[in-house]
This record gives structure tokens, C-alpha cells and sequence, in this order.
């Protein structure tokens, strides 16, 4: 390379390390020649004049071009003493603006690697272990950061990925002060304060016609690349997007997926669900998780929105639920609405599960998140009268007669119970109390 274009590169990082003004350009580039000839100042305001305060790092060609062709710059190289670079300027690592809306949110400053390490009260060291984002670790035996488990669930398992204390404490922080502040699409109600399965049912409460999607492995189809990217939209560097990327997922070897014995001897996952978890991804059982799911499907949410009101319908999501409901012309094209909402999951890399899409009519029972909506929130009938016999049933012959699954704490089993109806339908919670309340505990 020329010596003349190593130069203008070190002057071109010179000006773009700092405030833009002529006396810092000419400041930064007496630095980095070690001196200041007489051409520098005429130079440093002539750059100014043509970039100004707009100068930033995508401009960083056209700046090193414009100069080489500076007559200033030419001229300095017909003199005795030719210009050559002193100090070099290496630009420290800075939080990126960040965009829109997301300007306002109140995020800590962590540029750079040891800056996130002294946040979270931890050593470098320690921050590279627990980010384990080259996949050292492994994913057993006491240095292992998660504790798996297959959870049964309505139709298979899903696999739990428990973090364990000093890792759970970490990302509880990361959700604390990095991810609660930053606010999800309206559509979404799961894992939001303020939020609930009550209003994410109630916008589909007396409708014609109610639509249940599902969207299959819905934590593990959300990557670590994914994540990332959010990271560094929120203004994060590379390097500490990269580290957060790796607190916040979690890759399991099929090795070690063939060694955590599901409850079912019989139970395989697919191929697909299987890569799933072999690649980096947010693992359901971590704090961080939740939220994390719900910044990433903003995409998804801002489509499905725009296409529900596109058709005059009203769209939720709790989770992997959707919910679309509407009125007559909206009953006439559901299913035309259901293949469009299924190709924008797929485009934004999600799958709806097909098995799970549920239409329900005004005539039928209709059903989100085992509440009825046909006409207001409400709890089922059947599961009213069960609790209700239960109640009954301990007042008239005792809590050890109903007590059939041992819980350890029957009262507060009971207590939950009876404060969920209660959200659902308060009229029907206070008979339930008042039924609680004649109870012999002693």
C-alpha cells in the first residue's frame, strides 16, 4: 500500500474518533503525524467544510478519497519532510445510537467486554465461562451451567433447560435492566407486566368467529443470531452483544440429549426439533427467555398486526398463541387468513403448528387459553363445578379426602385456584371463596 493511502487512512480514523469540529480535526491530526505543519489547519477546515458535523463511520471511504485529493494533502508530499503516521488511532469501543423509540429506554452503558463484567459483579474470566459462546464447556457434569429435564405437556415433551443459580442470578439481571425497559408490540400479552392471558383474551370476547394458531417450538426456533441482533439494535458493540448473545442461550448436544431420560421410555423428538436444540438458542426454563422471545417476533407481531387489520380482525399473541377473531366478513375469508398468517410465521422463521389451529363460531364453545370468550372472559363450566365439588367435599368430609395428588401445601393449592377463577369471573371466585372460607383447617 502507498504511503500516501496508509496516511489518509490514519487521518480518516483520526477525524471520524471524535467531536467534529476544525480545531479537533486539526488537533487529532497533529497526534497522529507527531507534529503540526503549517498545511494542517487549512487542511482540517477544509474536511470540515465538506463533511461538517454529519461525519460518522459509514462516510469513512469517501473521506479517506477525499483526502488523497486535497491539494493541502498533495502538497505535503512534495516537501523535504513528508508526512507519516506517529500514532495511530484506534477508536474505542462505543454504545451505538439506538434507533426510533428504543432511544428512550434507560439501558446501562456497557461498551465493551469488562465493562459488563464489572455490571454483573463478575471477573472476565468468569464472563467468558458463563458465556461459553465457542461451546467449551460441554453441557454436563458439574461444570455445566443448565439442568435438563423433559416436561410432559398436552401432546409430548417439551425439554426444560433450568439454568442453575450463579447463571440464573445473571440473566435475572440482564432481564432486570436491559430487557424489561425495552417495550414489545402491543399484540403480545405473555411474560409482560400489566399484561395477562385476561387481556390477551378480551379483544376476541363476543366475536363471530375466533382463530387459535400455534406456533410449534417456539423458544427453540429463536437462535442465538436472532438474539444477537437484538443486542446490537439496543446499541450494544459487537463484542458485548456477542457475550450477552451467550448468557442468554444455550446449545444441547445430541449426546446429551440421548442421556436426559424423558418420563415417556417410549418418546423420540423429530429431527428438526432435534437440530433445534443442538444450535444456540433461548432455552425455555430461563428467566431472560420470555422476554428475549418477545423483542425477537416484534417482525412477526408488526405483519400479523397489519394483516388482521388489513381483513378488520383483531390479533393477540400470548406466547406461541395466536388469536384472531372478527365479524362476518371476516368469518367469510378465515381461511384465507389462516394460510396468509402461516407464509408470514414462515418468512419470519417461525411454524405454525397446523394440528393446533382451531376455528371456532359464534354456536360453538370458544376457547383461548382455557377461557371462553363467546360473550365475556369466563371460566369453564365443567372446571367450575369440579372445584367447587372439591370445596364442598372438604367441608363436608374433611381437606384429606380431596387431597388426592398430596400437595404439600393444600391450602395454597386451593388459595390459587380459587384467585384464577377469580380473574377470570369475580362473581364466580367470591362463591368459591365463600365456600373456602367454611373450611375446618384445623
Amino acid at each position: 500500500m502507498r504511503s500516501e493511502r496508509r496516511v489518509a487512512e490514519a487521518l480518516a480514523d483520526a477525524f471520524l474518533a471524535g467531536e467534529a469540529t476544525p480545531e479537533e480535526f486539526a488537533a487529532r491530526a497533529a497526534w497522529t503525524l507527531g507534529r503540526k505543519p503549517r498545511w494542517v489547519a487549512a487542511f482540517s477546515r477544509r474536511v470540515f467544510q465538506q463533511f461538517g458535523s454529519r461525519l460518522d463511520s459509514s462516510q469513512r471511504g469517501r473521506l479517506i478519497t477525499f483526502i488523497e485529493d486535497d491539494w493541502g494533502y498533495r502538497g505535503a508530499w512534495s516537501a523535504s519532510r513528508k508526512p507519516h503516521i506517529h500514532h495511530y488511532p484506534l477508536e474505542p469501543a462505543r454504545m451505538a445510537p439506538r434507533p426510533g423509540a428504543l432511544a428512550a429506554c434507560s439501558l446501562p452503558s456497557l461498551a465493551t467486554p469488562g465493562d459488563l463484567a464489572a455490571w454483573l459483579g463478575i471477573s472476565t474470566r468468569e464472563l467468558d465461562w458463563f458465556a461459553d459462546f465457542r461451546g467449551m464447556i460441554g453441557d454436563h457434569g458439574p461444570l455445566c451451567h443448565y439442568n435438563y429435564q423433559w416436561v410432559p405437556k398436552r401432546h409430548g415433551y417439551r425439554l426444560m433447560e433450568a439454568p442453575k443459580s450463579r447463571l440464573r442470578a445473571i440473566q435475572r439481571k440482564i432481564l432486570a435492566e436491559i430487557l424489561e425497559p425495552i417495550p414489545a408490540h402491543r399484540a403480545a400479552h405473555g411474560f409482560r407486566s400489566g399484561h395477562s392471558c385476561i387481556t390477551y383474551v378480551r379483544p376476541h370476547c363476543g366475536r363471530s368467529v375466533v382463530m387459535r394458531m400455534d406456533l410449534r417450538n417456539f423458544f427453540p426456533s429463536i437462535p442465538a443470531p436472532r438474539v444477537h441482533a437484538l443486542f446490537t439494535t439496543l446499541g450494544y458493540p459487537q463484542a458485548t452483544a456477542r457475550l450477552l448473545t451467550g448468557l442468554c442461550t444455550n446449545r444441547v448436544t445430541a449426546r446429551m440429549l440421548r442421556k436426559i431420560p424423558p418420563a415417556n421410555p417410549g418418546f423420540r423428538i423429530t429431527w428438526i426439533e432435534g437440530k433445534q436444540l443442538e444450535v444456540p438458542h433461548l432455552p425455555q426454563g430461563a428467566p431472560t427467555s420470555p422476554a428475549l422471545s418477545n423483542l425477537c417476533a416484534l417482525h412477526l407481531d408488526l405483519r400479523l398486526d397489519a394483516l388482521a387489520d388489513s381483513v378488520g380482525a383483531n390479533y393477540t399473541r400470548y406466547a406461541d398463541d395466536l388469536a384472531f377473531s372478527g365479524e362476518e366478513p371476516v368469518r367469510r375469508r378465515v381461511a384465507r387468513l389462516g394460510a396468509h398468517v402461516a407464509a408470514i410465521a414462515r418468512e419470519e422463521e417461525f411454524d405454525v403448528n397446523h394440528r393446533k389451529t382451531r376455528v371456532m363460531y359464534r354456536s360453538d364453545r370458544q376457547m383461548l387459553t382455557g377461557i371462553v370468550v363467546n360473550e365475556k372472559p369466563n371460566i369453564q363450566r365443567d372446571e367450575f363445578d369440579r372445584l367447587k365439588a372439591i370445596l364442598n367435599n372438604c367441608v363436608i368430609r374433611g381437606i384429606a379426602s380431596q387431597n388426592r395428588d398430596a400437595h404439600a401445601d393444600f391450602r395454597a393449592h386451593l388459595i390459587g385456584r380459587i384467585g384464577y377463577v377469580k380473574t377470570v369471573n369475580a362473581l364466580r371466585g367470591a362463591k368459591l371463596h365463600s365456600i373456602f372460607e367454611r373450611i375446618d383447617w384445623s
